[in-house]
């Protein structure tokens, strides 16, 4: 049968599914084993004593620039790493001084959060030199490594992170790096670090959104590099713990604690692989894109579209994803903004965006849904389908909500896909009674392959799955409401579907 014929899969159908496959793991609580028939290399790592260590205790961010931590700051080599590749760590201390480098695999570990996999120095910190200002306003540092770490072998996938600690004041910032595999595994989690790099304002007022005019400027012509410490995020909220770890333990941390503490057979990549590496994608059953996951590559969208035509499951539990398109400079590890995965005049305008590429490929015609509108608004995520079987065993009803789940940024304007069901849709606010115009829809479609693309439209979708150690809870446009026993159903139908 043409796939563009088929039928959505009833819910009666994928129970049957679910319990052919033994997938009694959906009303598991957090800490219980989603397969207890399998044996995965995740729920064994998760058996490991882990700490709460790898926290900050002291962290401080200089009033100038409102970003930086001179006092320690650091940055990796590379942003995704493979066991047996070399990492190198780059840091400065202002003012000189002693310091170590801890390094922590971020997990579930009964609930700490965090592991130690190694204990580097102490080395003899200087202040390195803040790189000159070049062309297109990049900040490329040019800093002597402290030390070159071979990843180990035994290194599982996952998000790593280095605690910066200067002995002479206390003072503590991260590096962060993922480890990669080449492993087959039911799920790929992207973290969204191009994003992370693209809002970080290192050293002062030089994220992509700078241009030395405009402090929100969405025009061309300014590049960003990874080759510089992550500053204090600079949206929203006061997160201490973002100064050195990008956006990783704001919007994405509490969905990888949520599945490793269910013993999903998960492992991590970059944005970067999903752009250079579209092979990688097919050793998995289903890709996660997760959290603030703005910036795409075209090759990321023709990789993903290509494997979703291949059979690959995709969810995106995230929000304003693939909306920037940027190109890299290889020589600087570096990109920038030269188009939008939409058409023009349908989202709020912003400094320079009219001078950018607009068009096809829309950012729907993958996701099923996209930026669209005001963009920014909070809202309840509103269930329109309750007898789908994405609602299986949430007992929701037709117009029930989950308060506060939409936001800060969501998709809408469903693309006419065939198959694709709007799933969850509502108005968006820009305060409590305060509609701002917007609709969000949340929507699932088929692939030609029995596959699913799931789109949940919102940034803050892992809100209702976890809250870590160290999380802060968002408050802007409306407030979620933390783990969510509806919101963690719906994913673990979504996980099981992609997986069965």
């Amino acid at each position: 049968m043409d796939a563009r014929q088929q039928k959505p899969i009833s819910r009666r159908a994928f129970l049957d599914g679910l319990a052919a496959a033994g997938a009694s793991a959906l009303a598991l609580p957090l800490g219980a084993r989603a397969d207890e028939t399998t044996t995965n290399p995740v729920a064994q790592e998760n058996q490991r004593p882990g700490t709460r260590d790898w926290m900050l205790t002291k962290v401080e961010v200089e009033p100038k620039s409102r970003f930086r931590s001179p006092w320690i700051e650091g940055f990796c080599s590379a942003a995704s790493v493979k066991a047996g590749d070399k990492l190198q760590f780059f840091v400065s201390t202002d003012p000189a001084s002693r310091f170590t480098l801890e390094i922590f695999r971020t997990g579930y570990y009964g609930g700490d959060g965090g592991r130690s996999v190694k204990h580097l120095g102490e080395f003899a910190g200087t202040a390195q030199t803040d790189p000159p200002v070049a062309e297109k306003r990049l900040r490329n540092c040019q800093w002597e490594p402290c030390t070159e770490l071979t990843i180990p072998a035994d290194w599982l996938s996952g998000v790593y992170l280095g605690k910066l600690t200067a002995l002479d004041s206390g003072r503590q910032s991260y590096v962060v790096f993922i480890v990669r595999d080449d492993r087959q595994a039911d799920f790929l989690f992207q973290c969204s670090d191009h994003t992370w790099q693209a809002y970080n304002r290192w050293p002062s007022q030089f994220a992509i959104y700078d241009n030395g005019e405009h402090q929100w400027y969405w025009g061309g012509g300014v590049q960003v590099s990874f080759n510089r410490p992550y500053g204090k995020y600079c949206q929203i909220f006061d997160a201490p713990l973002s100064v050195g770890s990008g956006e990783w333990l704001l919007w994405e941390f509490p969905l990888a604690y949520w599945m490793e503490s269910l013993g999903y057979d998960v492992t991590y990549i970059s944005n970067q692989d999903t752009h250079r590496d579209p092979a990688g994608l097919r050793r998995a059953k289903g890709l996660l894109s997760v959290g603030h996951d703005e910036y795409w590559t075209i090759e990321m969208f023709d990789n993903v579209r290509a494997a979703v035509a291949e059979g690959l499951n995709v969810a995106f539990l995230s929000g304003n994803t693939m909306y920037g398109r940027v190109v890299f400079d290889d020589a600087a590890r570096a990109f920038e903004r030269v188009g939008v995965f939409a058409p023009w005049g349908e989202t709020r305008a912003l400094p320079g965006m009219k001078e950018l590429k607009w068009g096809h490929p829309y950012g729907n015609e993958l996701m099923g849904a996209h930026s669209t509108g005001d963009i920014t608004g909070g809202a309840d995520w509103i269930c329109r389908l309750p007898e789908h079987w994405l609602f299986a065993g949430t007992g929701m009803k037709e117009g029930e909500g989950i308060p506060g789940l939409v936001g800060w940024e969501w998709h809408g304007d469903p693309a006419p896909i065939p198959g694709l069901e709007v799933v969850a849709s509502g108005d968006t606010q820009r305060a409590p009674g305060q509609p701002n115009g917007g609709k969000y829809t949340a929507t699932v479609y088929p692939g030609p392959k029995g596959n699913i693309v799931f789109n949940a439209a919102t940034i803050w979708w892992a809100d209702g799955l976890s809250e870590p150690p160290g999380y802060v809870r968002p408050k802007v446009y409306t407030e979620p409401k933390g783990p969510d026993r509806r919101v963690q159903q719906i994913t673990k139908n979504v996980l099981e579907r992609m997986r069965a």
